[in-house]
């Protein structure tokens, strides 16, 4: 196979919850634990940081990345999903794993992948373990995909695990509420090893702090001890916490030589360092034209407190959502006079456009129709002046399709 036969194998002989929804994705562990057992657990030849949370957790993934190679270090960083080609999540100082290592890694596992019925999940975080054992990096930053106990990242031993935000999301899979949903990320924190808050939230505090005392792990609370103001090229007043985070994760780890110089060049110098896009990401200034893959609630609130301190005449949004996200909650928290430039996603879990149009013309929202997110995006183009604000969000599938060539 050649490399594009290889990711479409990938994507299509095997389930993937990306594209096929709930019932497709398995939380259990067994399964990777013996895919890795197959490759000699190249997750053992490796140092590495674990980081979970609901929302925050791949700029916060991307930035540590980015200190470590401003300090020198052979890094690897495997986050999820992709936006455009599949090899975005798996990096070593931010170069994409060369297509023949996908190749080769597919070809000579296919067998045992096609016997054992392997995820693609599974397989995909196997591969970035074994690619990252072969190159011997100095550090791998391992986000977890989703939830954190039962996540197929989840076999690592990390040095230090960080959770950034716990909020509602994946509740299927993970729990109706907060805590429940908390306690499952809370499944990274590890026996002696130290684990990093970034955000303080009372009502679950206690959950990391007893899981921690548990297994005898130090905690820190990011918002306790990091007193410098740094800046970040990932905008947004929202990365502040996400930065104290990052901060903080440094000073635990008392083995690395880091200097103060190398976390604020890592802090501006995040995209490009580590490739990473879609995090409240200015594409245009005329109209100002903003891009975020930001996709439940707590997420659209923050950005939409960006927006309140953005200047602009008319607001005017491009969005779409997959199945089970509460987009009546979401498009509720939008300004009144908001202009909505309704998508579907090209891809089976895209919920319908119309029922969303339909809710909207129910509910005094003023809204268009589109069957694709560039027909949406060329169409908010045409009908915005310069001073207007375009926002483009709701769904990493609707970025993707943006800026897809």
């Amino acid at each position: 196979m050649n490399y594009k036969e290889t990711v479409n194998w990938l994507f299509n002989q095997l389930p993937v919850y990306q594209r096929d929804g709930f019932l497709k994705y398995k939380l259990d562990l067994s399964t990777i634990s013996s895919v890795c057992n197959s490759l000699e657990n190249p997750q053992k030849n490796f140092k590495s940081i674990h980081v979970a949370g609901t929302n925050g957790k791949g700029s916060t993934s991307h930035m540590l990345a980015s200190i470590f190679i401003e300090s020198g270090y052979k890094v690897g960083l495997y986050t999820s999903p992709h936006l455009s080609d599949f090899r975005e999540r798996i990096r070593i100082n931010g170069k994409m794993i060369p297509q023949p290592n996908v190749v080769s890694f597919v070809e000579k596992n296919l067998v045992y992948f096609q016997e054992n019925k392997i995820s693609f999940f599974e397989m995909t975080v196997a591969m970035a373990f074994d690619y990252f054992s072969n190159e011997k990096v100095d550090i791998a930053i391992i986000e977890t995909g989703l939830g954190g106990r039962l996540d197929a990242t989840n076999i690592i031993d990390p040095i230090l695990s960080v959770i950034t935000n716990i909020g509602l999301d994946h509740q299927v899979f993970l729990g109706e509420s907060i805590r429940e949903i908390a306690k499952e990320k809370a499944g990274i924190i590890k026996r002696g090893k130290p684990v990093v808050i970034s955000e303080y939230q009372p009502l679950i505090h206690d959950i990391f702090f007893d899981r921690s005392k548990e297994l005898e792990s130090d905690l820190y609370l990011a918002k306790d001890s990091v007193l410098k103001d740094y800046s970040s090229d990932l905008k947004g007043s929202f990365q502040k916490k996400n930065i104290q985070g990052v901060v903080k994760s440094i000073s635990v780890l008392k083995e690395y030589e880091i200097s103060d110089n190398n976390i604020e060049k890592g802090l501006l110098n995040v995209v490009k360092n580590t490739g990473l896009r879609g995090r409240w990401e200015i594409i245009n200034h005329n109209p100002k034209t903003i891009i975020d893959v930001g996709h439940n609630s707590e997420a659209f609130q923050l950005n939409i407190e960006e927006i309140k301190k953005t200047s602009f005449n008319k607001l005017r949004i491009v969005i779409g959502f997959v199945e089970g996200k509460d987009y009546k909650k979401i498009l509720n928290l939008f300004p009144k006079d908001t202009f909505f430039y309704l998508c579907q996603p090209k891809i089976k879990r895209a919920l319908s456009v119309k029922e969303i149009f339909s809710y909207c013309e129910n509910n005094g929202l003023k809204s268009k129709l589109f069957m694709s997110v560039k027909s949406a995006y060329e169409n908010c183009k045409n009908e915005s002046n310069e001073n207007d604000l375009i926002f483009i969000c709701g769904s990493n599938f609707v970025i993707s399709e943006l800026i897809e060539n």
